[in-house]
């Protein structure tokens, strides 16, 4: 089965990024083929991911403009407490799973390393992003077919996902340890971030500013999966549930 697998992934490489209609896939049912693309850990990683990532934005956002006070014993209302005990808990499992996916992206398959590996010095990666750029702006309507991201979508995930994301994590773990102390592993670990860029404030601005970022790369990311979906006659949004990416003919 493992041997079956590596052929099929052999023979759809040299077709990545070729005009949609040349697309020859691995399984043909009614005019349809489908390549197996997203495995397991990376499925399971992305919705980990987007559960963590939506509890730390709201987390997030009340932490930075608390709800209103109430009377009677603080004891007694413990709400914001409970919101940043959510906001760490969720911080530990976006950490954990992003250094997972570190790892998946040297074990795994070969588009499992486009995430933090883009081909940026391939002129062919540069020439599918200006066309999939024109295919956005509808100056074509011409799409061509990747088996996993388009160069576009590649570069915008490594650039707003990964190093945003990395740089979350970093400056989160920082304010992190003020509350921990600096012999803390959080301080001896990313205690030096907070003087790198400034003072505590000014990292708690651009770390707020990073997850208004990630809100609106979120966004875009699930408008342009469905818009692809639609328009490209790709399965972009079932692929992260079964591992199947669907070329149309």
């Amino acid at each position: 089965m493992a041997s079956a697998r590596s052929e099929a992934l052999r023979e759809t490489i040299p077709l990545d990024g070729s005009p949609e209609r040349r697309i020859e896939g691995l399984v043909d049912h009614a005019k349809m083929r489908a390549v197996y693309v997203y495995e397991a850990p990376v499925r399971l990683w992305h919705w980990v991911t987007v559960l963590a990532m939506i509890a730390l934005a709201v987390t997030g956002y009340l932490i930075g403009k608390p709800l209103s006070s109430v009377g009677g014993e603080a004891s007694e209302h413990y709400v914001m407490g409970y919101v940043r005990m959510i906001h760490f808990i969720s911080g530990y499992v976006f950490a954990i799973g992003f250094l997972g996916r570190i790892y998946w992206h040297i074990v795994g398959n070969r588009w499992s390393r486009q995430l933090f590996m883009p081909s940026l010095f391939s002129g062919k990666f540069w020439g599918g992003l200006v066309h999939q750029l024109k295919f956005y702006l509808f100056l074509t309507d011409e799409p061509r077919a990747y088996v996993a991201h388009n160069p576009l979508a590649n570069l915008a995930m490594f650039l707003m996902f990964a190093l945003v994301g990395l740089f979350m994590i970093f400056t989160g773990f920082a304010l992190y340890s003020e509350g921990l102390g600096i012999d803390s592993w959080a301080g001896r670990m990313f205690g030096w971030v907070i003087p790198l860029l400034g003072q505590s404030q000014d990292v708690h601005s651009y770390h707020r500013l990073g997850m208004w970022i990630m809100v609106m790369f979120a966004i875009i990311h699930i408008y342009m999966a469905f818009r692809e979906d639609i328009l490209s006659k790709q399965g972009i949004v079932s692929s992260m549930v079964n591992g199947y990416r669907y070329f149309k003919d």
